[in-house]
């Protein structure tokens, strides 16, 4: 033979190879290519788990950074409402003390008023007594007293009214 083939060897080389063949095809390959599909499977399953679970972490993040811009909103309000009434509390408590400011003020002024009428009067009577007391030691006879504390109390009205403006 002219190539070097020994056909009985290769005769048998080949049966045994079919053989393999037919024996790996039967028994061997099924296995393996359920093996192989299973596997494709789960691949395929876990790809398509893992679309879903960052399709689901997209929709979480999305819903917390809405949340976070809700929580912000309602924080500058918060804030804002706070300044408000703190103004408002503020303008209050200002416009309370003003008031009570001008209520002691008004008070004052009119203890201060009292006290000089009660002062003139007190005044008027001390000079009065002080007038009869001298008329009388003038002219060296008792006087009617009443009369002479009307006409002095005549007089002093005339001049030192009781009734003055306060200074305000």
């Amino acid at each position: 033979m002219g190539i070097g083939l020994d056909l009985p060897t290769f005769i048998g080389q080949l049966v045994s190879f079919l053989i393999l063949l037919v024996v790996l095809s039967r028994y061997g390959y099924p296995p393996i290519r359920r093996i192989m599909e299973e596997r494709a499977r789960r691949v395929r399953e876990s790809v398509e788990q893992v679309d879903l679970a960052r399709a689901e972490y997209e929709r979480v993040r999305a819903e917390a950074e809405q949340e976070l811009a809700r929580a912000r909103q309602q924080a500058h309000l918060i804030m804002v409402q706070a300044g408000t009434a703190r103004d408002k509390l503020l303008e209050e408590a200002l416009g309370e003390a003003k008031r009570d400011s001008q209520d002691i003020i008004d008070s004052g002024r009119a203890q201060i008023a009292e006290e000089r009428k009660s002062m003139i009067e007190q005044l008027r009577r001390e000079f009065a007594d002080a007038a009869i007391a001298a008329a009388g030691a003038v002219i060296s006879e008792t006087l009617d007293a009443e009369k002479h504390k009307a006409l002095i109390a005549r007089a002093l009205d005339e001049r030192l009214p009781l009734e003055e403006h306060s200074p305000e």
